[in-house]
């Protein structure tokens, strides 16, 4: 069982009207963190589920996850101050499995900040593909500038970077097979048309889900969703099996 930890609040950024970043100090968790993986906040002292967000980076002792308010949870976690704690489970899941050559991330929307932290463990040059739905959505290209050898945004509106989805970059890039995996993190359509893509064109892909969850470890069984192994179809548990999976496991 994953331990719970105490963890204090070093700084709470306000990154657009709804979404935040929070770094918190804990050097368990560091430690052991991968990227892909994810925490299961407790939020408030109502009795209300954790919430799961994903690891966004890791920095020495301090660890940053970044969330959109869509409730009382989230709210509530978004007023939290420098010094106070959170109780935290974690680290949770199953993270990226990265190689040594050439990679690609991709991050739609509440999906780009995980792809960040798989972008600074790579060992190797780094491409990254981010989509927004408009300007005012687009959050840390200057984070991913930092790390990766080359950064495309897109926008629907085309209000920053390119109007286009995130796949008409990514098939220029795989156009190219000089890459040794695409990783990805967002709405399951998106993912569903990069791991189509990559398909396509013979590159190996994984994909982060996002499903509700209960319990985080596996017991509950809220999030389970359809795969396929060895030709074979079974339930896997989203928290405990992934979030992380091979594109070519799931039943899309």
């Amino acid at each position: 069982m994953p331990n719970i930890y105490q963890c204090e609040i070093i700084k709470n950024t306000l990154m657009t009207d709804t979404i935040y970043s929070i770094t918190i100090k804990s050097p368990e968790i560091a430690r052991a963190a991968v990227a892909g993986q994810f925490l299961h906040i407790k939020c408030g002292q109502a009795r209300i589920l954790r919430r799961p967000i994903s690891i966004s980076s890791v920095q020495d002792d301090n660890i940053t996850f970044v969330f959109e308010v869509k409730g009382e949870g989230t709210g509530w976690l978004s007023a939290q101050k420098p010094e106070q704690m959170l109780d935290i489970l974690g680290p949770l899941g199953n993270g990226y499995k990265i190689p040594e050559d050439k990679i690609i991330v991709v991050g739609g929307g509440l999906g780009t900040p995980p792809m960040l932290f798989t972008a600074q463990s790579a060992k190797n040059n780094v491409t990254a593909i981010l989509g927004f739905r408009s300007a005012s959505r687009v959050i840390m290209v200057d984070d991913f500038i930092k790390v990766c050898e080359k950064v495309y945004v897109t926008t629907d509106d085309g209000s920053a970077g390119i109007r286009s989805a995130v796949t008409d970059p990514l098939e220029e890039l795989l156009k190219s097979g000089n890459f040794a995996m695409v990783m990805s993190c967002g709405q399951l359509l998106m993912q569903k048309a990069v791991a189509k893509l990559c398909g396509k064109y013979g590159a190996a892909c994984q994909v982060s889900l996002e499903e509700r969850m209960g319990c985080g470890v596996g017991a509950c069984l809220v999030c389970a969703c359809e795969t396929k192994f060895d030709g074979t179809m079974q339930m896997s548990r989203v928290c405990a099996d992934g979030p992380v999976f091979f594109a070519n496991n799931i039943d899309w």
